[in-house]
C-alpha cells in the first residue's frame, strides 16, 4: 500500500501506513519526501490510531502524525511502506530505551523518503537495473544533511557504501527464514502441477523451480507485504514466499501457512537485519547508533555481504547465503548460486571462528568457489 495512494482517516488526514500495534507516534514527527503529499502534516496533538479492515480481508492501520514541536536531536530517515516504518520505530523505541534526553516530545523526527524502488512498481526488480534502489534517495538525504541516521533493510543496501558515510549499527536480527503463504496448500509441496508462485526474487525463483519444476513462478509481483497479499487474496497468483521476519514485525504471521527450512529455502544476504547509517563525520550519531549494535548480527551480516560482493550480485543474479553461530560458538556459513530458471544451482559452506577477519574470509573464499565452479555465463547475463 503505498502512502501516496492510501486513503486519509477518519479523524485527522493522516495516511494509512502500517499494522504495527506497538508503534506510537509520540515523541516525533514525520516528514514525507517524494510524496505527492504536502512536505509536512501536522496536528496540533496526538491522535489515535483507527484500525481498518480492507476489503482483502487483511489488516490496515493508521499512523497519526504530529506537529514538530522542538528542533529534533535524531531526524531518522527512512522509507514509506509499512514495513520501512515498523523498522523506524522499532529504532526509535530502541534509542528511547537507552536515552533519555531522546523521549521527550519532538526529539526524534521520521522523514519519509520515497525511493526509485518505491516509484516504479510495474516492472520486475531485475529489469530495473543497478543497484541501491531502496537505498539511493535516503543516503542522498543522510549525506546531505536532511537526516542524521538511515535505516535500512540490509538486504537492501549495495556491497559498497556511498561516500561520507559508515554503517556501524545492526539491530538483533529477526528469523531469517522465508515463510509460504497460500489459501488452499499448506507447503510448496502440496501444490497441483502449473500453481502459480508469485515472487518477484530471482533468489526465491530459481529455488522453488530447482525443487519443484512443475510449478510455475509470476516475477512482476512487486509491492508491499500487503500489496503482495492483496494480490494473493485477488487470484493474481495461487502463492507467494515473503520474508518471515517482515511478517512478524507487521504482526501479520497469521496470514503463514507454514515456514520453510533453510534447506528448502536459503535467504537472502542479510536478509531479517536492519542496518543503520551515518555521516562519517558524526561522532554524535555514531555514538548514539554504538549503543544500540549487535555485533554477532553485524558480523554475520558482514560474512555474508562479503560473499556477496565477491560474487558481484546484483537483482539479476540468484545469490544466498546465510552465516550464523553454531553450538559451538564457531561460524557456519552457507552459500549458493543459482541459474535463474532453477536448472542449476551450486552450493558451499564454510565454518570458522566467529571474529570478524575471519568471517569475512570464509564469505569472500565461498563466494570464490562458486565463481569458479559456475564458471562463465552461468547467470545468463
Amino acid at each position: 500500500m503505498d502512502i501516496a495512494s492510501s486513503s486519509p482517516c477518519q479523524a485527522h488526514k493522516v495516511v494509512a501506513l502500517t499494522r504495527q500495534p506497538s508503534s506510537p507516534v509520540n515523541s516525533s514527527s514525520f516528514t514525507f519526501i517524494g510524496f505527492s503529499l504536502p512536505q509536512q502534516i501536522s496536528s496540533p496533538s496526538l491522535a489515535k490510531c483507527l484500525r481498518k479492515r480492507s476489503s482483502s480481508g487483511f489488516v490496515r492501520a493508521c499512523v497519526a502524525v504530529e506537529q514538530k514541536t522542538r528542533t529534533a536531536i535524531i531526524r531518522i530517515g527512512t522509507r514509506g511502506s509499512p514495513l520501512a516504518l515498523a523498522q523506524a520505530y522499532e529504532t526509535r523505541a530502541k534509542l528511547q530505551a537507552i536515552h533519555p534526553e531522546l523521549t521527550e516530545d519532538g526529539a526524534i523526527h521520521i522523514e519519509i523518503i520515497k525511493t526509485t524502488g518505491d516509484k516504479i512498481l510495474s516492472q520486475p526488480l531485475a529489469d530495473i537495473g543497478g543497484k541501491g534502489l531502496f537505498t539511493k534517495e535516503i543516503d542522498e538525504a543522510l549525506i546531505n544533511g536532511h537526516i542524521d541516521i538511515a535505516v535500512h533493510s540490509m538486504k537492501d543496501v549495495p556491497t559498497y557504501l556511498p561516500e561520507k558515510t559508515v554503517l556501524p549499527c545492526n539491530l538483533v536480527r529477526e528469523d531469517v527464514r522465508d515463510a509460504f503463504i497460500c489459501l488452499t496448500a499448506a507447503s510448496l509441496a502440496d501444490l497441483p502441477a502449473g500453481s502459480v508462485v508469485g515472487t518477484a526474487s530471482l533468489r526465491r525463483k530459481s529455488q522453488i523451480l530447482h525443487k519443484y519444476p512443475s510449478l510455475a513462478v509470476e516475477e512482476n509481483f512487486r509491492g508491499n507485504v500487503q500489496t503482495r497479499l492483496a494480490k494473493l487474496q485477488g487470484g493474481k497468483v495461487h502463492a507467494t514466499l515473503l520474508a518471515l521476519a517482515g511478517l512478524k514485525r507487521l504482526s501479520m504471521t497469521e496470514n503463514v501457512a507454514s515456514i520453510l527450512s533453510l534447506d528448502d529455502m536459503l535467504p537472502a544476504v542479510a536478509q531479517g537485519a536492519i542496518g543503520i547509517a551515518c555521516r562519517t563525520d558524526d561522532d554524535k550519531m555514531e555514538s548514539y547508533l554504538a549503543s544500540l549494535n549487535h555485533e554477532e548480527t553485524r558480523l554475520a551480516v558482514a560474512c555474508e555481504r562479503a560473499f556477496l560482493e565477491t560474487l558481484d550480485g546484483s537483482c539479476r543474479t540468484p545469490i544466498a547465503g546465510y552465516a550464523a553461530k553454531d553450538e559451538e560458538g564457531n561460524c557456519f556459513f552457507r552459500g549458493l548460486v543459482a541459474s535463474p530458471d532453477g536448472t542449476r544451482v551450486l552450493e558451499t559452506s564454510r565454518k570458522g571462528l566467529y571474529v570478524f577477519e575471519d568471517m569475512v574470509k570464509m564469505g569472500k573464499d565461498a563466494g570464490q568457489e562458486l565463481l569458479s565452479r559456475a564458471g562463465p555465463g552461468f547467470f545468463g547475463n
